[in-house]
């Protein structure tokens, strides 16, 4: 009678350390002041867009997929490959890509808070980009390069965070209860995922979405009288 063979996966220490790192700089508990800004949503909340548990789920998807998720994805790629003396040149380009006034703050605050943070952990694109205006992927990249994360990883990572946070401002804002937030999480995974696998190979002439409504609903936030949220 045949054996059967099982294949056996295993995990070193080292892959257990850098795991532990992503966790640590993607949790909601590291200093970049994540929870002060919603993208947009506050506004979307406000003018009807997004009133319950199924338009939240589509909203945060179509950011995800053709807004911010997926430029920030190929952002954060391109740091993780790019030489150390190119990033300055990949946050002027990310800054840029930033639509309006709050989407700039949003994206540089929390990137540059993020290095400051990272710092500790240290490294060389670290050592580049400190005391810079950086948007928040360039950063998660660079830091994920100088420790040897799996690029695949830090992009899943981000996006998970990324979308976690803007369910988070929701669940407050609607408000919306946490099993309802939790149940629009499990959806977006598949789409996460899929990003992920897309973004392998893009090129910055990839870069650029079609999420017209987020983008006004960033615009109008600025003037926008009750706001709980700098974005």
């Amino acid at each position: 009678m045949p054996i059967a063979m099982t294949t056996m996966t295993t995990t070193t220490s080292d892959d257990l350390l850098r795991l532990i790192r992503l966790l640590t700089w993607l949790s909601p508990g590291f200093p970049t002041g994540g929870f002060a800004f919603s993208h947009g949503l506050e506004w979307s909340i406000e003018a009807g867009d997004v009133a319950d548990e199924t338009t939240l789920g589509e909203w945060v998807a179509d950011v995800l997929r053709n807004g911010a998720g997926r430029s920030d994805a190929i952002l954060l790629r391109h740091a993780y490959a790019a030489d150390p003396d190119d990033l300055p040149a990949l946050c002027a380009l990310g800054a840029a890509l930033a639509f309006g006034r709050e989407r700039r703050l949003e994206t540089c605050t929390q990137g540059s808070a993020f290095i400051r943070a990272g710092h500790v952990w240290g490294g060389s694109r670290m050592a580049v980009l400190f005391d810079k205006e950086v948007p928040y992927p360039i950063a998660v990249g660079a830091l994920a390069a100088d420790h040897r994360v799996g690029e695949d990883h830090a992009a899943a990572a981000y996006l998970q965070a990324f979308a976690a946070s803007l369910v988070s401002a929701a669940i407050r804002l609607i408000p919306l209860g946490q099993t309802a937030g939790l149940r629009v999480r499990v959806l977006l995974e598949p789409l996460i995922a899929e990003l992920v696998e897309e973004t392998r190979g893009s090129g910055l002439d990839d870069l650029g979405g079609a999420c017209f409504r987020s983008d006004v609903a960033a615009l109008r936030h600025e003037t926008q009288r009750t706001r709980l949220f700098r974005t």
